[in-house]
């Protein structure tokens, strides 16, 4: 598993995610406190908003606790909307093309979870992938595969229902050939506009996600688990869940709800 976090809002500096909080996305890259494995030491990576639609990108494969330069991005690099993510590993190698968050063009994207047998399914799950989109594919996650999934099936024009349709298509490779879990994830992706933020699981055990409004700086932290970990006002976003945050307000919805209990089931 692994631990996330994003910003969306006035610009801040990213050092009030990844490294100011008393539990910052650094002190989770050692000590998490809501996952199975407490060390997510296996590459870090942030992508950016400013003057530019598509994001900065800078990622590595040291834990996210011994690279000063990342300390020094954080310090410097002020940013209205930004992922942040560190990684522990379920299977594939340690390499930078692997540390998330994953982009193409104006989108940036980054998860957390797991699918059953990905290994199993690893070719069919690259063929689901169009070839417009494939020179992209540089990496070997279940995560890349997802987004580009998305991407190819309409992320631009249907931000939501392309989502859904990509994890649900992961989902049933893994029903048909992998192993249980079949699908367990918490999501965010962003156009540079809105953050979309998703927890899901195809049994009861979505892994965590919450958010915060904070007046003190203009806007949303949406997490994987709580940055402040003395301080009131985290929401915990429900299983099934797809959250849109933009920096005025929030808005949720069921995710994938119909389409996995209802007729396309």
């Amino acid at each position: 598993m692994c631990r996330w976090a994003a910003w969306v809002g006035a610009p801040v500096f990213l050092e009030e995610i990844v490294s100011r909080p008393n539990h910052s996305l650094i002190v989770q890259s050692q000590q998490a406190d809501e996952c199975k494995t407490a060390t997510n030491a296996d590459g870090f990576g942030v992508a950016w908003y400013d003057q530019k639609p598509e994001p900065g990108l800078y990622r590595d494969v040291y834990p996210a606790w011994s690279d000063p330069n990342l300390a020094a991005v954080a310090a410097q690099v002020k940013s209205r909307l930004f992922l942040a993510h560190v990684r522990a590993s379920t299977g594939s190698a340690i390499s930078r093309n692997n540390c998330h968050p994953f982009a193409v063009g104006r989108w940036s994207f980054m998860h957390n979870g797991q699918v059953g047998g990905f290994e199993t399914i690893r070719k069919q799950v690259d063929m689901a992938v169009p070839d417009h989109l494939y020179s992209h594919r540089k990496g070997a996650t279940d995560s890349e595969a997802i987004f580009l999934m998305a991407l190819g099936l309409g992320l631009d024009e249907r931000p939501v229902e392309a989502m859904e349709e990509a994890v649900l298509q992961m989902q049933r490779l893994s029903e048909a050939r992998g192993t249980t879990p079949h699908m367990r994830l918490s999501v965010a992706y962003s156009d540079g506009t809105h953050l979309y933020a998703v927890r899901y699981a195809s049994d009861s055990r979505a892994p965590t996600l919450y958010y915060r409004h904070c007046e003190r700086l203009g806007g949303y932290m949406v997490v994987s688990e709580p940055l402040i970990s003395d301080v009131q006002g985290w929401v915990a976003v429900p299983q099934g869940a797809i959250c849109q945050f933009a920096a005025d307000g929030v808005e949720q919805r069921a995710f994938l709800q119909e389409t996995t209990h209802g007729r396309a089931a």
